[in-house]
């Protein structure tokens, strides 16, 4: 009797946003993909915020690889327009999941500006950023040099079949041999075949520099929670959104036209102009509301950095020596899996080392008082 042939699986998008899923499963219906994307069940999770959504389509990446035939190695992350930022933020975030991504359209400053995007967490997820914005190639160049994994293309000229290709050509390594992740948070602290479950600040590693992507000083106009899309462009910056229970000077369709006498060309010239903004003063605006233009007094407000102390990680595999080296930061707990081609073996956690590891599985690590304690996960 043969045996049956291996089930193939199939490659998938995902999506933060579900409501352009049916542009995406038009756009692959003739490759025969996937698209994934938060169930509406998870609307709710939508408004609390992008941290919850990435949550919520983690949990719908795993559904559809337990129960729809997903390759877990061809995972997809791709967003478009104003979903652009939420790309990079996810892979910051949560950078395991994902083969690869793509972003169409849009911009990155909106993700960078938010002060988590950390570049150790692209390592091993590239991104292809296709656009036709004016400064975004120059851009992107800003963000090869903070060492995010990126490749810009122009949209001109570029098809989707050289898209989905680029995308096809790689492959998510359940257990790559080198990893790298940053993160604020525990919540976020999945990096592949480790996840880091407790932080101390006081555990201080200087040979792990921060990785985060920051520039200019963040500086915006005190004129309360409004949106622009950073390719407008222009005359002006155009207001398209406002927060709830909005209730400055501001109106849904507005221009700011003027700051200081001097004319904002668009959305990209605005984001350049206040990164060079570096203390709190009083200023003035010009703003365009249909027929009438609205002298209105405001001021420039700089955000203080945030402070906090992140934790970061570096692992790797020496299949020579069979050792499992990990360098760490601000950790003090951590779950690492060890697959079956990696035993026997052994482990060292910033100079502690347990000499043999003979079973393949999860050991629960923690670091207390420079000793090293190693258990089976609980389950």
């Amino acid at each position: 009797m043969q045996a049956a042939p291996p089930v193939s699986k199939t490659p998938a998008v995902a999506l933060l946003d579900a409501a352009d899923a049916a542009q995406w499963q038009a756009w692959t219906k003739d490759l025969g993909w996937k698209v994934i994307a938060p169930p509406p069940a998870a609307a709710s999770a939508q408004a609390r915020g992008i941290d919850d959504r990435i949550l919520a389509l983690a949990a719908a990446v795993d559904d559809a690889i337990r129960t729809a035939g997903v390759d877990p190695a061809r995972i997809y992350l791709a967003g478009r327009g104003e979903e652009t930022a939420s790309v990079f933020y996810t892979i910051s975030r949560l950078p395991d999941l994902w083969a690869a991504a793509l972003a169409l359209g849009g911009s990155p400053e909106a993700a960078v500006a938010t002060g988590r995007i950390f570049a150790a967490n692209f390592s091993n997820v590239p991104v292809l950023w296709v656009s036709a914005g004016s400064g975004d190639s120059e851009l992107a160049e800003k963000l090869k040099e903070a060492a995010v994994n990126l490749e810009w293309h122009s949209s001109k000229g570029i098809a989707n079949t050289a898209i989905f290709e680029w995308l096809l050509r790689r492959r998510r390594d359940e257990f790559p041999p080198s990893i790298d992740c940053e993160t604020n948070s525990p919540a976020f602290g999945r990096c592949y075949w480790v996840r880091m479950t407790k932080f101390d600040p006081a555990e201080r590693n200087d040979v792990l520099p921060p990785t985060r992507v920051q520039w200019g000083s963040g500086a915006s106009l005190d004129l309360g929670n409004f949106g622009f899309k950073p390719d407008d462009t222009g005359p002006g910056l155009l207001v398209s959104f406002l927060g709830e229970k909005y209730n400055g000077p501001l109106k849904m369709g507005d221009r700011i036209l003027e700051m200081e006498g001097k004319p904002i060309e668009n959305a990209r010239q605005y984001v350049e102009l206040m990164s060079q903004k570096m203390e709190n003063r009083r200023v003035v605006v010009m703003v365009q509301r249909g027929k009438d233009r609205l002298r209105i007094e405001t001021s420039i407000v700089v955000p203080r950095r945030d402070p906090a102390v992140t934790a970061r990680m570096q692992a790797r595999f020496d299949a020579e020596t069979r050792q499992i080296e990990i360098v760490s930061r601000t950790v003090t707990e951590m779950r690492v899996t060890v697959p079956e081609q990696w035993v026997p073996g052994g482990l060292n956690w910033n100079g502690l080392s347990i000499d043999e590891i003979n079973q393949p599985g999860c050991i629960l690590l923690s670091m207390e008082k420079e000793l090293l304690h190693a258990a089976v996960c609980p389950q």
